[in-house]
């Protein structure tokens, strides 16, 4: 397909992404899905070009704050083509009407050095983020770990799978997944994950129809481990959504005991049902629940209860960097108040002498330790694990900080996670 014709198919894709509030990636997936003559490299071009400009959006849109406002969103697929010298203007004059003068002061402005130093709004333009953000992570982590983060977070995520040990062993399943002409590394933490070596449609390989891998990031299986679920326990996944925590949980208890899935969302389990089927998984017990109900049978009667809640995903960014600007401080707001009801409630499963864990993919402090402490000084009849304690037989003690569990994507290049383990001692 012709570089014009690109380009018109990323305007229109990116024209769509920024006006609705569902995530990148699901749009993408229905914009290929209603144009099958699209090819595998037309495919290629046009999603990493769309989560280029998402990446770099509000330095995109500071060089080209001249341009009138109709056509800013072709302007912002151009600048970005334009960045780091991808394309040259001359290529681009050659494929689109546009005046040479025009497309070399975007390319001067796109790629010339602003001055940066390390203040709040400087990083926060230098990297495309939200003032708030940086001033968040700043605060949270410390200014040492600001710019690493801020680097990692424009990257692309590194593709994981987690070999589903019921039915194959890691290194059978990467002899296998070698036949079918794809190379995988294993992990640096997790035993049962392995990277791409090249990202590919895993999904068409016969190894993945054949139950022998699930794609999830190494950090969602490191909690897995994190919640260590004994076999014939009895656990509860509490917002399970799709089941990639609750599979993983399976493996850890070798298909014995009892993991009962629970989320108000019906047609998340009929997906993670189907891969139940796949998997070879026979210990999950899927059920649809309304928003605040309390299950009767369940309380007090849980092992292991994970609450892995709902949250603004921060931690992903990497994987849809368009959270960069729908996440909001309301957003935050009202999320910590419903995070911390569903602790609430869900804490009351847990066995006198359980563990409950509660964990979220999310890089703000107000969905994290803060839901937790308040929660804490709330139910006295729970106290904090070291879960260095639990992940020390996994070689693993130094991902925690004594008190927290918390994975940062620069540091372990995995997404970013926040959990707390907790005992109910009375």
């Amino acid at each position: 397909m012709k570089l014009s014709s690109l380009i018109g198919h990323v305007n229109e894709l990116y024209t769509d992404v920024i006006a609705s509030p569902k995530p990148a990636d699901r749009l993408i997936d229905v914009f290929f899905r209603e144009r099958k003559y699209l090819g595998s490299k037309d495919r290629r071009f046009i999603s990493e070009t769309l989560y280029g400009i998402l990446r770099n959006k509000r330095k995109i849109e500071s060089s080209i704050h001249h341009i009138e406002n109709k056509r800013a969103n072709l302007f912002s697929c151009i600048a970005y083509l334009l960045l780091n010298r991808k394309y040259s203007p001359d290529s681009l004059m050659s494929e689109l009407d546009i005046p040479a003068e025009t497309l070399l002061e975007i390319e001067q402005n796109i790629n010339s050095t602003l001055p940066f130093d390390s203040s709040i709004e400087s990083t926060a333009l230098h990297y495309s983020f939200q003032d708030w953000m940086i001033k968040e992570w700043n605060e949270y982590f410390g200014n040492a770990e600001l710019v690493p983060l801020c680097e990692t977070l424009n990257t692309q995520a590194p593709m994981t799978l987690r070999v589903n040990t019921i039915r194959t062993t890691v290194e059978d399943c990467q002899q296998k997944m070698l036949l079918e002409g794809v190379e995988t590394e294993k992990a640096l933490y997790c035993p049962y994950a392995l990277h791409l070596k090249k990202r590919i449609n895993v999904f068409q390989l016969q190894a993945f129809k054949d139950g022998l891998f699930e794609v999830q990031d190494e950090g969602s299986q490191l909690l897995a481990l994190l919640v260590d679920p004994k076999p014939k326990s009895k656990v509860l996944d509490a917002c399970a959504g799709a089941g990639g925590k609750a599979l993983a949980m399976a493996s850890i208890m070798n298909n014995r005991g009892e993991i009962f899935a629970f989320d108000i969302h019906s047609t998340r389990l009929e997906e993670l049902k189907k891969r139940i089927r796949r998997s070879g998984v026979d210990s999950i017990r899927t059920k649809v629940i309304q928003e605040n109900e309390v299950v009767e049978g369940f309380i007090g009667a849980a092992d292991f209860v994970l609450v892995d809640a709902p949250c603004t995903g921060t931690g992903t960014i990497r994987r849809n960097p368009g959270m960069k600007w729908s996440v909001t401080q309301q957003m935050v707001k009202e999320l910590r108040e419903k995070q911390l009801s569903i602790l609430t409630l869900n804490s009351q499963y847990t066995k006198v002498g359980g563990r409950l864990v509660y964990a979220t993919c999310s890089l703000i402090k107000d969905e994290n330790e803060n839901v937790v402490e308040q929660f804490l000084s709330k139910e006295k009849n729970f106290e904090l694990v070291n879960p260095s304690s639990i992940l020390e037989r996994y070689n693993l003690a130094g991902v925690t900080n004594n008190k927290y569990f918390q994975l940062l994507p620069h540091k372990y290049n995995t997404d970013g996670f926040f959990a707390a383990v907790m005992k109910r001692v009375s």
